[in-house]
């Protein structure tokens, strides 16, 4: 995890950096150090800062995932049978390993976990809550939500609204 002394480091060349990495990951050092007006050495040194210190996690390819053959996208809430740190731990140890099961967060409310899960088809779904979800050591209770469609999606995080860049930009006077 970043922490304090590292985010405060954050100017608006490292956010210039992250934008362009965000809209292009493809991008080369030179294209991108030309576009941020920086020497092809100092920009990929920060690149390698921002690797470093955890700011980028890493790089991927978006795959659309209706065109090859991954046509049905769940949200599940997941309710522990009971909530002691083995149970827990139990629980995220077995849904990291299972790769239709795309995030997983632990959430406040009624639930204790909401997963992202995608499958082939509904059927594959349905076979995949009795096969495998419900046999995940915790696990209590499960509910769906079906995807009907997508209306957005995005992967790209709005820096503009960043706590950091707010700070960065009152301090600069700008």
């Amino acid at each position: 995890m970043l922490n304090g002394q590292s985010a405060q480091m954050l100017d608006e060349i490292d956010f210039a950096i992250l934008a362009y990495l965000q809209n292009d990951a493809t991008i080369t050092n030179a294209e991108l150090a030309k576009k941020i007006e920086l020497s092809p050495s100092a920009c990929l040194g920060r690149t390698k800062r921002l690797k470093e210190n955890g700011i980028i996690k890493g790089y991927t390819a978006i795959i659309d995932e209706q065109k090859i053959g991954l046509e049905v996208v769940t949200y599940v809430f997941v309710t522990l049978a009971t909530h002691d740190r083995r149970t827990t731990e139990a629980f995220l140890k077995s849904v990291r390993k299972i790769p239709n099961v795309l995030e997983c967060y632990n959430i406040s409310g009624g639930y204790d976990y909401l997963l992202k899960i995608i499958c082939p088809t509904i059927k594959d779904y349905r076979d995949f809550v009795i096969d495998t979800l419900i046999e995940v050591p915790g696990v209590g209770k499960v509910e769906t939500s079906v995807v009907l469609s997508t209306e957005k999606q995005s992967f790209q995080l709005p820096l503009s609204v960043s706590r950091l860049w707010k700070n960065k930009k009152t301090a600069g006077g700008r």
